[in-house]
């Protein structure tokens, strides 16, 4: 990215092109001239520009199914977004992270090798806070987690793997399984220090918390579906999905879904005062009579009508007809 010249530089600038210390000409020589890019060949890049833009929109919708989750579980105001998506050696990003920190080694199968999710001390303390009922204390002094703290991390971090499996599965279906919790960088070495790693990194903003997230997944991990990480690949697999077996599946989940059934045989109105008064043995009047059909709700909503009866030993309704829409809106 071109370097933005404030307004002392340009006015700095404008002045040697008028005193003749600067040639126009001899800019736009250098400007044509063939630029060169130094290439570190000690970190040499292991995937293109355009491999970190899919990871990066991979991560985005992994961070939204965060947001959602962290909403429902912390009861606060949340807000994840990507801070960045970049390819560093191993060694830089084990200096670049605190001592102590919440390093969550996992597997990625059917991909070889292990990754790390790296939670902030801070997130983690207020996090563990607001499960146990407190206001998200964070200000603690640096330790370690008790084995109860662990716990509910432990707990948290395999709910973060299920929807990074989630955001995944569009380009690939993984199996992530959590290994173990570190909190020392310096005893965590999945790869060789000077091994080329892809670390994105979320900035998350939990309450008035605000703290990083890191995911590290060594390169050599991810070269098997290097030619899967192009926004073609990305773009066909989701269209593909969203035809068949998305439909398939919303529909096969619908099907077992359990919903509470419910027959309504009456209404009555009571004043308060004959609710009172009410004694075992009171007989309530309904609005129906006994051989009138009664109402089965399904929800909130009446789907069914149909006969009281028995069968066997228990209590049951015969379904006799459908509810329509718009007899039910009626209701």
């Amino acid at each position: 990215m071109a370097d933005i010249l404030s307004q002392s530089e340009i006015d700095t600038l404008l002045n040697a092109l008028q005193t003749g210390e600067i040639d126009a000409e001899t800019i736009k020589e250098e400007q044509n001239k063939k630029k060169i890019r130094v290439y570190d060949f000690r970190r040499p890049d292991k995937f293109s520009k355009e491999q970190l833009n899919t990871i990066e929109v991979i991560s985005e919708n992994f961070s939204r199914m965060l947001t959602t989750f962290f909403s429902g579980q912390l009861r606060t105001r949340i807000q994840i977004k990507i801070a960045s998506v970049e390819q560093i050696t191993y060694d830089e990003f084990t200096k670049s992270i605190p001592n102590p920190s919440i390093l969550n080694i996992f597997n990625i199968s059917p991909l070889e090798g292990k990754a790390i999710l790296e939670i902030n001390p801070h997130l983690a303390f207020f996090t563990i806070d607001r499960l146990f009922g407190g206001p998200g204390v964070s200000n603690v002094k640096q330790r370690p987690l008790t084995e109860i703290e662990q716990l509910v991390m432990i707990k948290t971090v395999k709910k973060m793997l299920g929807f990074f499996k989630e955001a995944w599965s569009t380009l690939i279906e993984l199996n992530p399984e959590f290994d173990t919790l570190e909190t020392n960088p310096n005893f965590v070495q999945i790869v060789s220090p000077t091994e080329m790693v892809v670390l994105i990194t979320l900035d998350l903003k939990l309450g008035n918390e605000e703290g990083l997230v890191n995911i590290c997944l060594p390169c050599l991990m991810l070269e098997p579906i290097a030619d899967k990480l192009n926004a073609r690949y990305w773009y066909g697999t989701t269209v593909k999905e969203q035809t068949g077996v998305n439909i398939d599946t919303l529909k096969n989940k619908v099907e077992v879904a359990k919903v509470t059934v419910a027959a309504r045989l009456g209404k009555t109105t009571l004043s308060v005062k004959d609710l009172l008064d009410l004694q075992i043995g009171d007989v309530i009047p309904l609005n129906k009579s006994v051989d009138s059909e009664v109402d089965l709700i399904v929800g909130s909503k009446p789907k069914f009508k149909g006969k009281i009866g028995v069968s066997g030993n228990k209590l049951a309704v015969q379904i006799n007809k459908l509810v329509t829409m718009e007899e039910a809106d009626e209701e």
